[in-house]
C-alpha cells in the first residue's frame, strides 16, 4: 500500500531510541523527511547517523532539546517549520507508591509527559491548519485507561494526553488536519530490556523466560501474551500520518496488545 508520504515532513519527540524511533523508521522508509529528538546532542546524531545508513536516500537530522529545560525547549520550538506530521511520544516514568511522590515529581512528569505536547502542538498546529492538512498524534498509553496503582502520576499524565488530543481534534471540523491519540500497551523498549536482563540475571534465567515471568505477573489477561515491539505501535502511527487515515479524527486507538477490557 502507498501511503503517500513522499514530500511529508514530521517531527517526533522522544525519538533516538524504542517507540520514537521505530516510527523514525517507518517514516522514512515511506519516503517521508524526519526529525528526530533526544534529551543528548551524543546520542541524538548517533541516532541520525544510523537512520541515514539505513536509508542513504532520505532526509533525516536531528534536534537535541530536553523538555524539562524550557531554553532548550524554545530554541527546538523556533527550528520547527513546515512540519506535516507531529508525533507528540516523549514522555518518561517510574515506579512510585503514591504517598513518596513528591510535588516535584508530579510536576516535573507533567511538564515531560503532558507539556512537550502542548507546546509542540500549540507551535504547528496553526501553520497546519493555515495550511489546510496536517497529522498529530499523540503516543498515550493504556495506563492512561487503567491507571497503575504503582504509578499514579504517570498514568495521570496519559488521561492527560488523551484529553489535549481530543480537544485538539474539534478545532479541525471541516479540514484536512486530524489529530488522534494511540493507546500502547506493555511494549520491549530499550528501557524495559535493560530492567528485564537486569532481572534475568539476579535469577539466573534466561531474558525470555524473564519476559514471560514479568507478562505472567503484571498482565496475565493479555490477549497478545507478549511484550509489544515498538515497531508494532509504529505500524498503526505510519498509518496515522498518512493521507489515507483522514476518515479518523479525534479517536483513541489501541495498539495495547487486549490488556484494556472495556468494549469501548
Amino acid at each position: 500500500m502507498n501511503l503517500e508520504l513522499v514530500s511529508k515532513k514530521a517531527f517526533i519527540s522522544g525519538s533516538t531510541q524504542g517507540i520514537g524511533f521505530a516510527i523514525a523508521q517507518q517514516l522514512l522508509e515511506e519516503g517521508a523527511e524526519v526529525i528526530i529528538n533526544g534529551r543528548q546532542k551524543d546520542k541524538t546524531e548517533n541516532a541520525v547517523l544510523q537512520l541515514q545508513q539505513q536509508f542513504p536516500n532520505t532526509k533525516v537530522s536531528g534536534i537535541a532539546a530536553d523538555f524539562s529545560n524550557k531554553e532548550e525547549v524554545n530554541n527546538l520550538l523556533e527550528k520547527l517549520n513546515d512540519i506535516d506530521i507531529l508525533i507528540n511520544n516523549v514522555g518518561i516514568f517510574e515506579l512510585k507508591d503514591f504517598e513518596t511522590i513528591s510535588d516535584e515529581d508530579w510536576s516535573h512528569i507533567f511538564e515531560v509527559n503532558v507539556m512537550s505536547s502542548v507546546k509542540l502542538s500549540r507551535q504547528i498546529f496553526p501553520k497546519m491548519m493555515a495550511k489546510n492538512w496536517g497529522r498529530i498524534i499523540f503516543i498515550s498509553s493504556e495506563s492512561g485507561v487503567n491507571i497503575p496503582g504503582n504509578m499514579i502520576h504517570y498514568g495521570m499524565t496519559k488521561a492527560a494526553m488523551g484529553a489535549v488530543s481530543n480537544g485538539l481534534s474539534k478545532l479541525t471540523k471541516g479540514t484536512e488536519v486530524t489529530v488522534n491519540t494511540i493507546l500502547g500497551g506493555p511494549t520491549y523498549s530499550d528501557g524495559v530490556a535493560g530492567t528485564v536482563e537486569h532481572f534475568a540475571k539476579l535469577q539466573n534465567i534466561s531474558i525470555d523466560q524473564m519476559k514471560a515471568t514479568i507478562v505472567q505477573q503484571t498482565n496475565p489477561d493479555s490477549l497478545l501474551q507478549r511484550f509489544i515491539e515498538p515497531k508494532e505501535i509504529a505500524n498503526l502511527v505510519t498509518y496515522l500520518s498518512s493521507p489515507l487515515s483522514i476518515a479518523t479524527n479525534g479517536a483513541s486507538l489501541r495498539a495495547d496488545g487486549g490488556v484494556l477490557k472495556t468494549l469501548f
